[in-house]
């Protein structure tokens, strides 16, 4: 849902996926920092602090990331809660500024993640932005959103970690 917290533009997003592996191993494979510019194409310019620990607290990744509208994302994420594989909470910076969590839970042969977050509109194009054009805001966030669900599925998941 896009709309407006506090007179200011926002995001707020919730849903649920499905992948075939545990909740372990997802958390290891979303470690995988390296990895993340070959899962996903319209990520950019990606700088992890430190760059070698995987999911843990205090952990910072910078870049941009290039959604399918004309605007270039710059934004900063601070991993504040890593309990190992069950859940992940964040701050997130830059253009975009909030929280951000993702819940690992076992489903079946697999893993379910709820992914969640609400994020403020920062960048003065961005609030513009949302303000004449709300359903085409929403629509690039619903867009880099399945981008990243599929490209992580494709590009993480079906090859083996090296």
């Amino acid at each position: 849902m896009t709309g407006h917290l506090a007179g200011e533009p926002f995001i707020r997003f919730v849903n649920g996926y499905w992948f075939p592996v545990s909740p372990a191993e997802l958390w290891d494979t979303l470690g995988d920092f390296d990895r993340y510019p070959t899962w996903w194409v319209w990520l950019r310019e990606l700088v992890v602090v430190p760059d070698d620990d995987g999911l843990v607290e205090g952990a910072e990744l910078s870049g941009t990331v290039l959604p399918p509208v004309p605007f270039r994302l710059s934004l900063r994420v601070t991993l504040d809660r890593c309990l190992r594989p069950d859940l992940l909470e964040a701050t997130v910076d830059g253009d975009l500024r909030g929280t951000a969590m993702l819940r690992l839970a076992p489903a079946g042969a697999g893993t379910t993640v709820t992914a969640a977050w609400t994020l403020q509109l920062v960048s003065a194009p961005l609030r513009v932005a949302a303000r004449i054009a709300s359903p085409l805001m929403r629509w690039g966030h619903d867009q880099v959103v399945a981008m990243a669900v599929a490209g992580f599925r494709h590009n993480a998941l079906a090859t083996p970690r090296p």
